[in-house]
């Protein structure tokens, strides 16, 4: 055998080598990916969100540091309240077309067995001041000037699960 040839046969093997690598690299990334349809997974910490009964995404109060704050003063105590709106939390995670109107959005803190229900007209208007705020304890707690959230008694103090839909 030639060298030449020697050179042309080792090329070929080199080629096919990388090749065998690069197919084999990119079969495991398409493994680790997880596919359409498939439920997101979460962080320790995060508190998840669920569309029609299915985990889309979550969300931890470090996450909402970099969003928008908002506040206001509650009636009660005259406290202000500041913190993110649900509705922007939902917006970044959702698609606007899979909420109407009447969609009925739950927020849950399982801990102190309390819920709040309200729809996605409620959550959407900002004069509604539907937003988490953030605890001494560093927990989330849902507050609202709406009649059925507008005193402390009434808020959802350590949310651990929003559930979209479904109802």
């Amino acid at each position: 055998m030639s060298q030449t040839r020697r050179i042309i046969v080792a090329v070929v093997v080199l080629i096919v080598l990388v090749g065998l690598v690069l197919g084999i690299e990119a079969l495991r990334r398409g493994a680790s990916q997880p596919s359409a349809g498939a439920e997101a997974t979460l962080t320790p910490g995060s508190i998840p969100i669920y569309l029609d009964g299915q985990l889309v995404a979550g969300f931890s109060p470090q996450d909402l540091e970099t969003m928008d704050t908002v506040s206001f003063v509650d009636d009660e105590e005259g406290k202000t309240q500041e913190g993110w709106l649900l509705r922007d939390v939902l917006l970044q995670h959702l698609d606007p077309d899979q909420l109407q109107p009447d969609t009925p959005i739950a927020v849950t803190s399982t801990s102190r067995e309390k819920s709040a229900e309200l729809t996605w007209a409620e959550v959407e208007d900002p004069a509604n001041w539907v937003m988490f705020d953030l605890s001494g304890r560093g927990t989330l707690k849902l507050v609202s000037v709406l009649e059925r959230l507008d005193v402390r008694d009434e808020w959802v103090q350590d949310v651990d699960l929003v559930e979209v839909g479904s109802r």
